[in-house]
């Protein structure tokens, strides 16, 4: 048995959207449930934020997300990550990395994130990949897209 870390998402009232993005972009279905279906009564701040939301590729790509309770509508504090001087600078705490076997398949993933983002690092060859880059997608999450190496 193994296990496998799934990357876990908080948003800000874009829950769904942003499930559904990730769905489109990696062939996935989204599983969205919201407080309201859960038992939340109507009217409520939060009754149609996403209580539970995941995304599940075919390939094995799992993603999870919500929305923070009481927070819909309110501005999302995301760092920045950009390149000066040749270095990634960020304050986010996190980065996704997602290695793929080739450079098609990553190029596929990064049109696909790429959609109103903001690439930090343009998808290329790099010294220990293929392919490398890196983006912040419209939803403020920061991806690195490698192929990995056989060895």
């Amino acid at each position: 048995m193994s296990a496998t870390p799934v990357p876990h998402l908080n948003f800000h009232g874009e829950a769904r959207a942003a499930l559904t993005f990730y769905a489109e972009a990696f062939g996935g279905q989204a599983v969205v449930r919201t407080y309201g279906d859960f038992g939340m009564p109507e009217g409520l701040p939060d009754t149609a934020s996403v209580v539970f939301g995941q995304v599940v590729a075919p390939d094995g790509f799992t993603l999870m997300a919500y929305d923070v309770p009481g927070t819909a509508g309110t501005p999302r504090q995301i760092g920045s990550t950009r390149r000066e001087n040749g270095t990634t600078v960020t304050d986010q705490p996190f980065f996704l990395a997602l290695g793929v076997a080739d450079l098609a398949e990553a190029e596929r993933y990064w049109n696909a994130l790429a959609d109103g983002a903001t690439v930090v690092e343009p998808l290329a060859a790099s010294a220990w990949s293929a392919g490398f880059g890196m983006l912040t997608d419209r939803f403020g999450v920061t991806w690195t897209i490698s192929v990995a190496d056989a060895a």
